[in-house]
């Protein structure tokens, strides 16, 4: 199932199909409303709330659209990814439910939550070092030598298409409510979400415009479209927004959001802290540091959403229980 990634066709159709393969095999996560947000920001926000997704985070929806689609011979040669960990977890519960075998590449620094779950789910782990080690090159090493099957943490077809039933979902909620969506705002790491989103949300809603929303540091997805020029981010700098700290967009999402994206946020360790302690507070959600990206960026008053109605996703809710509690009780956050 290699696919070359010049050739490859991301399409709302291909949205639509995932949604169909998904259906009764991923959650249906609700879409939330919250009157003291509303008042805050003064417009309606509807809150996408993925941390309610199987394993706590969007990441299943784009790993089970890939992983289905394998065909036996390949399944038998097992599955191979790269991830911090939520996108660990999709593929070691997606491979548990297709019957393969799944190893992951994992940053040794990885929250425990995340590494725990994926041994739980009968997935190898193999640890490296992310501030010295290049992960992609760790995996090629591994596929030369296996013959594994790559399912990558954003730049894949499959994985795109997955993760744009998130905004599918949206809309069709939203609509069912009898609103339509202004903006939606989208946590941001290599962008398979962001471009997934995208490319469903040009189809079904094209009146919303699309926003990233980055941690600093971190921001070199927006960065990229702003300037029409490949940045990439220095990984070795230290940030509690493990889920989206990613070195560079994708060469297949870099294209589809600087066609699509309007705008980007650029939101600081402060503002995530604050944002989750909200969430946790006034929503009574878990929602972790990269998850709460969206979020943090509309409280720290860095969209207008005034008049307006506006989606953010919640996108994970994965967070080590000592660093929660640390940032709730607004002690000094250790990364």
């Amino acid at each position: 199932m290699d696919i070359s990634l010049e050739n490859a066709s991301i399409t709302a159709d291909g949205v639509r199909a995932a949604a169909a393969r998904l259906k009764g095999k991923a959650v249906r996560t609700p879409l939330l409303e919250s009157q003291t947000l509303n008042d805050i920001v003064g417009g309606r926000v509807l809150l996408k709330a993925e941390m309610l997704q199987h394993y706590g985070s969007f990441k299943f929806r784009g790993a089970y659209n890939l992983i289905s689609q394998l065909t036996e011979e390949e399944r038998r040669r097992g599955i191979l990814a790269w991830s911090s960990g939520n996108h660990a977890q999709g593929v070691a519960f997606a491979a548990r439910m297709a019957g393969a075998q799944a190893t992951i590449i994992m940053p040794a620094d990885a929250p425990a939550i995340k590494t725990e779950n994926v041994k739980a789910l009968g997935a190898d782990i193999i640890f490296y070092d992310r501030y010295s080690e290049d992960r992609e090159a760790i995996a090629e090493r591994i596929i030369a030598e296996k013959g594994m099957v790559l399912a990558p943490s954003f730049d894949h077809p499959h994985i795109i298409e997955g993760q744009g039933t998130v905004a599918l979902e949206t809309v069709e909620d939203a609509e069912a409510g009898g609103l339509s969506l202004d903006a939606f705002i989208i946590c941001c790491g290599g962008g398979g979400l962001t471009s997934g989103c995208a490319t469903i949300l040009e189809d079904a809603s094209p009146e919303t415009h699309v926003w990233i929303a980055e941690p600093e540091g971190f921001d070199e997805a927006w960065a990229s479209i702003r300037d029409g020029v490949l940045h990439r981010a220095d990984v070795t700098q230290r940030t509690i927004c493990d889920a989206i700290a990613t070195p560079a967009p994708g060469r297949l999402t870099l294209p589809i959001m600087k066609r699509l994206v309007r705008g980007g946020l650029t939101v600081t360790e402060d503002d995530v802290r604050k944002a989750m302690v909200f969430a946790w507070r006034e929503l009574k959600l878990v929602v972790e540091p990269g998850g709460a990206a969206a979020l943090a960026g509309l409280l720290a008053g860095k969209f207008d959403t005034k008049g307006k109605t506006t989606a953010v996703t919640l996108s994970g809710g994965n967070v080590d229980p000592p660093l929660f509690a640390a940032i709730l009780e607004g002690r000094p956050v250790p990364v």
